[in-house]
């Protein structure tokens, strides 16, 4: 696919200057560039790239003033990183393809497979399993017993949706994920072993969220562990049963929310970050990297950092105090020894 300048800018809302004839046929990183590629500056510490990159394109804001001559075509745009995903989005189109359902599937008899489903070779879907529409179920997917599954849902190579599961319209679970695995409950007895507590509930994922690879999703115990609508899992997130994360809550690598929490909406958890169970966690939080929540959040639109997480201002003056504490104690145990000898 080649798109002139001119056309971008129109897809992008954009401003050409430069020539808007020229042409290119995929993205590239600023600092590789490469002729017929366009690239993209939405991070001012890039900015020496800007006149040195070989793109023929090149995405800016509104308000970049070069301080060097550039040699890209510029696209002026209200938003970069907004421009940037549209515009992956465009290059990332591939060509339609016809549903196909391989025959080396394994599909029970009375599973409801919908229109324009498409199959690929080692995938099994159990009895009673509802596929929607459009969907898209690659290899060596297992969808189980009861599961649905809503229109033009996309299940990446290995991914495994366990019996009863709900996922909704529009979802995308990259491979090697597992969505209703066992939650971790044992009850301790009085020998000291340990008695499984046997899982009876679901997970519930709703429309438009995507989760990354090797992400486990833990059956409730009872009802349901629910995923709201527009949630953006990354790789290898672990969610606890009868977890609830509201709508359009992102959480980064590595994090783990341990049983019965409940994180509110539009929340930004970092890469790391442990939860305890049991807590609630206000809207509009946004939790640091490698931060610990030991307790809940119940005012709105707060900033943590810590383990166990404090306001994230608190935890910057705090740091600039104790990584200060080695000297402070030599400083003390001098002025002790001063006394001493008084």
């Amino acid at each position: 696919m080649q798109l002139s300048a001119r056309e971008l800018a129109a897809f992008l809302q954009g401003t050409v200057e430069g020539d808007p004839n020229v042409k290119v046929s995929r993205p590239s990183k600023i600092e590789e560039g490469g002729e017929g590629t366009i690239s993209f500056l939405g991070n001012m510490k890039y900015e020496a790239y800007a006149y040195t990159t070989t793109a023929s394109v090149l995405l800016v804001s509104n308000d970049f003033q070069p301080a060097k001559p550039v040699n890209p075509t510029l696209i002026r745009v209200p938003d970069v990183y907004a421009a940037v995903a549209q515009l992956l989005e465009q290059f990332g189109q591939q060509a339609p393809t016809t549903a196909t359902i391989s025959e080396a599937a394994s599909i029970h008899p009375d599973a409801n497979i919908g229109e324009g489903v498409s199959v690929a070779a080692m995938a099994v879907i159990e009895e009673g399993a509802q596929i929607g529409n459009g969907s898209i179920i690659m290899g060596q997917v297992y969808v189980g017993k009861d599961v649905k599954l809503g229109e033009n849902v996309k299940l990446h190579p290995g991914v495994r949706i366990l019996a009863g599961c709900e996922v909704g319209d529009n979802c995308i679970i990259h491979a090697n994920t597992v969505i209703g695995s066992d939650g971790f409950g044992f009850a301790p007895q009085e020998d000291g072993s340990y008695k499984k507590v046997t899982h009876v509930g679901n997970v519930v994922i709703e429309q438009n969220v995507e989760i990354g690879a090797c992400t486990t999703i833990d059956r409730a115990t009872m009802g349901s562990t629910i995923i709201r609508e527009g949630v953006k899992l990354d790789n290898l997130v672990q969610i606890g049963h009868n977890v609830e994360v509201g709508a359009h809550t992102v959480i980064a690598a590595q994090a783990g929310v341990a049983g019965s929490t409940k994180i509110g909406k539009h929340c930004r958890i970092g890469g790391q970050v442990g939860f305890v169970g049991h807590v609630q966690i206000a809207d509009g939080t946004q939790i640091q990297a490698q931060s610990g929540v030991a307790g809940s959040v119940d005012e709105p639109n707060q900033a943590l950092f810590g383990s166990p997480a404090i306001g994230y201002r608190d935890y910057i003056r705090s740091y600039a105090v104790f990584k200060q504490l080695p000297e402070l104690y030599k400083k003390l145990r001098r002025l002790e020894k001063k006394l001493e000898d008084q």
